[in-house]
């Protein structure tokens, strides 16, 4: 993936919020190079741009939320990681309501809409972000440490009090056919009693069993039950992707993080982009590749696939 893509044409999504239980329209538009990813978020009185950055993360208590000028938009990251996956770099996102629709509570149906539309190679390259020495975050016992690689990958342990997760561990070198095929069917997952007690206060009003793992004192309660036996990390990981790709460019690097969720991915992201002597941009051409690599057409070559892999 040397150069930016968008979509080829525009699709909708319709689905309800997690928390709202509102009825949501999302449409997805192709963008020019260069664009980045932005949320159109419309009221009744209003439209407000938001860029998918770092600096516009307002909120990461439940999910990742980010907003401008007093609107904002909630649980962005199944499909900022859908996005990601797909090498979509440039795209304008309408939405009617406050958070990005749940669906079935994984990254599957944004992947099959995206696929459905279609993407375009763009007349630009892409920049990438590569760690260059290792970088950390520890908050109590949430750890996330990045070190240097050539490749984008996420090693994720998880620790639960339950029988149902208790430990897990997965790695990931990400691309698209490992993210579409082993982490994005992944669902997002909670306990009864937390559920019990959000829709106590109003929120998760959209959820069900058809869009979340829900774990009771006994085990898992959806009838079909778990998609994959490790299905926990796995989407701990599917978040992380969309979590991350809010640095605003692909990460080369491999995360290995612990017991970590939105609040500390967030806090890392800022800690990178506020630490620019741990990482450097990275940006390829085929004509600059094949510039440095002209002695030896072999490497050239081999550095092309790995670059397109």
């Amino acid at each position: 993936m040397i150069f930016q893509r968008t979509i080829k044409k525009t699709v909708q999504i319709d689905g309800i919020g997690l928390h709202s239980g509102a009825n949501i329209q999302l449409r997805l538009r192709p963008a020019e190079a260069d664009t980045g990813i932005i949320f159109h978020r419309s009221d009744e009185q209003r439209t407000v741009a938001i860029k998918a950055i770092a600096e516009n993360v307002v909120d990461t208590q439940l999910a990742t939320v980010i907003g401008h000028q007093g609107l904002s938009v909630s649980t962005v990251e199944h499909l900022l990681a859908a996005l990601s996956a797909c090498g979509i770099d440039n795209l304008h996102i309408d939405i009617d309501g406050p958070e990005v629709p749940i669906l079935d509570g994984s990254a599957a149906p944004f992947i099959h809409k995206i696929q459905e539309a279609g993407t375009q190679t763009l007349n630009a390259s892409r920049k990438y972000l590569s760690i260059r020495k290792p970088i950390e975050l520890i908050e109590g016992e949430k750890r996330i440490n990045i070190i240097p690689s050539r490749f984008f990958r996420i090693t994720f342990d998880i620790a639960f009090d339950h029988k149902a997760i208790a430990l897990q561990q997965y790695s990931m070198k990400f691309s698209p056919d490992n993210f579409s095929k082993d982490i994005a069917p992944a669902r997002t997952f909670g306990f009864l009693h937390e559920v019990e007690y959000l829709k106590a206060n109003g929120l998760a009003r959209g959820g069900s069993l058809d869009n979340a793992v829900v774990i009771d004192e006994d085990g898992v309660m959806n009838p079909e039950g778990l998609r994959f036996q490790n299905e926990f990390v796995r989407h701990k990981i599917l978040d992380a992707c969309g979590d991350f790709s809010l640095l605003g460019h692909p990460m080369l690097g491999h995360i290995r993080a612990f017991k970590a969720g939105h609040d500390i991915n967030a806090k890392m992201v800022r800690k990178i982009l506020n630490s620019p002597d741990y990482w450097t941009f990275v940006e390829f051409s085929e004509e600059t590749l094949q510039e440095a690599c002209k002695t030896s057409p072999q490497t050239y070559a081999t550095n092309l696939a790995w670059l397109k892999a």
